[in-house]
């Protein structure tokens, strides 16, 4: 749960083994951050997951691909003939599982296989552009031994053991069979199925070993974050709401939000209470949703309960619309009943609970893969008196709703590729990082603290306010060393990317129209690109280091590198540099910076 200086619920774990680097050894412990994560359930369940390391390497202007001087261009033949050649392995090894694109990339997403069988997380993503791969990343293996391909055990025995482990009910999502790598890189075949328990608000995958019928690991996958609202720069109640006329960004919500003229729900999110029946309707005939929050009183009050589902309508729904004119679009695994024909699986808008019963002083966002509902969770806070509704501090529903960007985005869409320690701390980073970016008004680059409102406290809660200031905020990435929390872990990211994102302000200015125009040149919207361009370069479960490589790389890909010393200044600013490494800080910049 949440404490004064901890943001929401933990992104929790993932229990898939992904693989590494190709190698025979077991993992050193110097890399627990990025390859274990110990977790207690609700239920009391210790779980102690592991994560082969993942590798990232970039390449610049980019390398030719191996199929690039034959008749055949498929870059889906190309992706699998390098990763082959690249890692020395068989081709009936690897399978091409999905693609995505940007406006100037093409990733190829592919998986370790045997017997046609295969590895959960054990994944590659090779990016191309202009007919060259720019980088790639990956987490194969070379097991040490590897079980028998066919169960020994029913899927509906492993259904049974897996209800039984996690307290739960199995929601009826196609089970599958794959390989999972241990700590010793043997390699055991498993039955994996969904585990939910709605009142409770848990939502599991879990690896039942399909030959011993024990239940060897998880991926947990919540997270734990004209209309009257809370304009998006805003950070609450306290800035005070404001009737916005027709928000929707038709470029990427081409029927609006409400299109159906129905309540709070459309295309790509929900929002309700108790159940999906109960949304808020309309005040006044036309799409008017105008109710007038009442602070004196509780939440639950008519007025406020409806001021509430509406904010987060908004709130998700810009949110949406932004991060899709950036990059995160049906092609690219993003939330929407319809997806129009333009790639990706639908039927997976964001469900958000308001004021929802199972929790306190908290929100959560579950992420399951692409074509399942992203399911965000928000509480009621009883700091104060009344109580305080999370959904209406705008930045704790933005930072929820980026769990759900950053998750489906690494990986590609598979939403298990930030289970690890490090990765589960930089997605707690990258949430605080997007709440920051959506609230700036200006060039000025003021400290950002997450979580005031709902704790009636400036501090917020986090341990420093995000500044550019070593003296407000001293957290480096040497500080990981001593950290063991997603959280804390998180906090350092965050300010590392408000440090970049001041860097890049102050050397391109600001523009106030970032959230609806991505093509311009200003500070912000270059940020913004380089994040999410970012997180499609990454392997799954990355480490700072990768994510500040795959940074650098998507600059190169997108603007040829010309913001490539302002990054590195800014990176090594905080530790790091060109020499950092195994948590230890380094300020080198590369020659020429």
């Amino acid at each position: 749960m949440v404490v004064f200086n901890k943001f929401f619920t933990s992104v929790v774990l993932a229990a898939v083994f992904a693989a590494s680097s190709v190698s025979a050894a077991p993992w050193p412990a110097s890399s627990k951050h990025a390859t274990h994560r110990k977790r207690s359930l609700p239920n009391g369940v210790t779980f102690e997951t592991f994560h082969p390391a993942s590798s990232l390497e970039t390449f610049g202007a980019g390398l030719d691909h191996p199929l690039a001087k034959s008749a055949s261009q498929d870059l889906k033949d190309a992706a699998v003939t390098f990763v082959t050649e690249r890692l020395n392995i068989e081709a009936s090894a690897v399978k091409h599982r999905t693609d995505s694109a940007t406006d100037i990339i093409t990733n190829a997403f592919l998986t370790q296989q045997h017997d046609n069988i295969p590895f959960a997380n054990a994944v590659a993503n090779v990016a191309f552009k202009n007919n060259k791969i720019v980088s790639f990343g990956h987490s194969f293996v070379k097991p040490t031994s590897i079980a028998a391909s066919t169960p020994t055990v029913s899927v509906e025995d492993a259904i049974a053991a897996a209800e039984k482990k996690l307290d739960g009910k199995f929601n009826d999502h196609p089970p599958t069979l794959e390989f999972l790598v241990k700590e010793d890189n043997s390699v055991v075949l498993t039955h994996v199925v969904q585990i939910q328990n709605e009142e409770a608000g848990t939502w599991f995958e879990a690896f039942v070993d399909a030959h011993s019928g024990e239940v060897v690991s998880i991926t947990d996958f919540v997270d734990e974050a004209s209309f009257r609202v809370i304009p998006i720069e805003r950070n609450s109640v306290n800035d005070g709401f404001q009737t916005i006329q027709d928000p929707a960004d038709l470029a990427a919500s081409p029927n609006g939000w409400n299109n159906d003229g129905s309540p709070t729900t459309g295309n790509n999110v929900i929002t309700f209470k108790g159940t999906q029946s109960s949304t808020t309707e309309q005040s006044g005939s036309g799409n008017q949703f105008i109710f007038n929050f009442d602070a004196s009183r509780q939440p639950s009050f008519q007025a406020n309960l409806d001021a509430a589902r509406t904010n987060a309508f908004y709130v998700v729904n810009t949110v949406h619309d932004f991060t899709y004119r950036y990059g995160f679009n049906e092609a690219n695994f993003n939330f929407q009943n319809d997806n129009f024909g333009r790639g990706g699986r639908g039927n997976d808008r964001v469900t958000v609970s308001v004021q929802d019963s199972s929790g306190l002083n908290n929100a959560n966002f579950g992420t399951p893969p692409d074509g399942q509902s992203g399911q965000m969770r928000m509480f009621l806070w009883d700091r104060t008196n009344p109580m305080r509704d999370g959904a209406l501090e705008n930045d704790i529903v933005v930072h929820e709703n980026t769990h759900g960007v950053t998750n489906r985005l690494v990986g590609g869409g598979t939403a298990r590729c930030l289970r690890g320690l490090e990765s589960g701390g930089m997605g707690e980073g990258w949430s605080d990082a997007m709440a920051d970016w959506s609230e700036k008004t200006s060039s000025a680059v003021p400290d950002f603290s997450p979580g005031t409102y709902v704790i009636n406290s400036s501090s917020g809660i986090r341990s420093f306010p995000y500044s550019t200031s070593s003296s407000v905020n001293p957290l480096t990435y040497g500080d990981l060393s001593r950290l063991d929390e997603v959280h804390d872990i998180g906090e350092v990211w965050a300010n590392i990317l408000h440090n970049v994102y001041a860097a890049l302000v102050g050397a391109h200015g600001w523009s106030a129209t970032a959230r609806t125009n991505p093509n311009g040149t200003q500070g912000n919207v270059v940020h913004m690109h380089l994040f999410i361009d970012s997180l499609q370069l990454m392997p799954c479960n990355p480490t700072f280091l990768s994510a500040r490589d795959a940074w650098i790389q998507a600059d190169e890909n997108r603007y040829d590198g010309a913001n490539r010393c302002t990054l590195w200044r800014a990176f090594a600013s905080r530790g790091l540099g060109v020499n950092a490494a195994n948590h230890r800080d380094d300020s080198s910049v590369p020659s020429g910076c």
